[in-house]
């Protein structure tokens, strides 16, 4: 083979592979833009939980508004550790609330706090003492996730609030002594007794970085082509 025909030969496979890898950030970018409208019209769609069979598939609820009748458990509080706002570290304060005419209960997150130096100092997380019966909104969501889980990390603290690294809703079902179901509820930013809560839409990868990809792909191709063409030229 002579090295005319091997240039050309890899150039072509190296072409084809760029335009491969540009086309399918661009169907990544498609994928991505439709799983965001669709949550978009999730956040238009609202649902009464107090009254129903309490099972809500996650995957497909995800986003919608809530309503709930019921009331916070006050003698239990959970830290959700680790979670960042703005480049700062704090938590996630996650309480029980009883629904209405049932056993069950939902874990609503009240919204991020900033950690306190030193650790050992906790936030004061305290609601009022009544067990007066609210209605309070909010959105369904998943429970927030590590990316690598170590031993023990669904346990929470023996203090008051209790801090727990990864929320497990079979572990604070038996901690909690009622059912609680296995999903949270982000409060809405009107209602009382919250905190900071800037609820955003989860996407690893945004659509308009997908596109950003595929043309660096598609340069990368541009750029070959012309050196390709340059070279064969002085040939």
């Amino acid at each position: 083979m002579n090295i005319k025909l091997s240039w050309t030969i890899a150039y072509l496979a190296m072409f084809t592979v760029l335009l491969s890898l540009g086309a399918w950030q661009i169907h990544r970018a498609d994928e991505k833009q439709a799983y965001v409208d669709l949550q978009v019209q999730r956040i238009n769609q609202h649902i009464d939980l107090t009254n129903t069979e309490m099972f809500v598939d996650v995957t497909k609820e995800r986003y919608k508004q809530v309503s709930l009748t019921g009331y916070f458990d006050i003698t239990h509080q959970f830290l959700l550790d680790n979670q960042m706002h703005e480049s700062k570290v704090g938590y996630f304060v996650m309480t029980p609330f009883k629904i209405k005419n049932t056993n069950k209960a939902v874990l609503v997150n009240r919204g991020w706090i900033p950690l306190i130096e030193p650790r050992a100092i906790l936030p004061d997380v305290t609601l009022a003492s009544d067990t007066a019966e609210i209605t309070l909104t909010g959105r369904i969501n998943t429970f927030p996730s590590v990316g690598i889980q170590l031993e023990g990390a669904t346990q929470p603290t023996k203090t008051q609030p209790a801090v727990v690294q990864v929320l497990d809703d079979k572990v604070l079902t038996q901690l909690l002594g009622y059912d609680l179901l296995a999903f949270q509820l982000e409060l809405s930013p009107d209602m009382p007794n919250g905190y900071v809560r800037h609820w955003n839409i989860s996407t690893l990868i945004s659509p308009e970085k997908h596109l950003a990809y595929a043309l660096q792909w598609f340069g990368l191709a541009l750029v070959l082509t012309v050196m390709f063409i340059k070279m064969a030229l002085k040939k």
